[in-house]
């Protein structure tokens, strides 16, 4: 499965000539980093298995994952880059964490990934803003109102605007 999801991230980023190589796996069994709640946690538990500088992303598969600013469940978190000092708080918080069952041959294609990833590198989502904001930053991306929850390729919650909402983009919420 993680072979897959690989795959799924190479495939998804291709197009803007990014690819990622393996570098090594491990595989952790920890009640409590598996399932954190907390951003002392997930810290505790990056800080433990964090392998890599800060430009070696780190992808933490977890049986649950909380967003530390809601401490609601989600599919996945990522912090945005920022400059960070080697071996501060915030050199160990980077990292995404992604929901397990999300890989390809779980309940998504890898998708979960895929946008949690768009984060670590910065992107916004596409409904970032409404109809006047940023949305994820990228001049060719139609401005959405709201996030999507479905695939309606002609919904157009900004009729104002150019285009219809990016619903098949990676940095909505769509599934997928």
């Amino acid at each position: 499965m993680l072979a897959d999801q690989l795959a799924a991230l190479n495939t998804h980023y291709a197009s803007s000539y990014i690819s990622f190589d393996l570098v090594n796996i491990t595989r952790t069994v920890n009640r409590i980093w598996a399932t954190s709640d907390t951003p002392a946690e997930q810290l505790a538990m990056k800080r433990a298995l964090r392998q890599g500088g800060y430009g070696a992303l780190n992808i933490y598969f977890m049986t649950s994952v909380t967003d530390e600013d809601s401490g609601g469940a989600v599919n996945g978190q990522c912090p945005f880059p920022t400059t960070v000092r080697p071996g501060s708080d915030e050199f160990y918080s980077d990292g995404c964490m992604v929901l397990h069952e999300k890989v390809p041959g779980g309940r998504s294609e890898g998708t979960t990934a895929t946008h949690e990833v768009g984060h670590w590198f910065g992107l916004l989502h596409t409904f970032q803003g409404g109809c006047t904001g940023a949305g994820d930053r990228v001049d060719d991306t139609p401005a959405e109102r709201t996030p999507s929850r479905g695939c309606n390729i002609t919904r157009d919650t900004c009729p104002n605007q150019q285009g219809y909402d990016p619903v098949t983009n990676f940095m909505d919420y769509s599934p997928g």
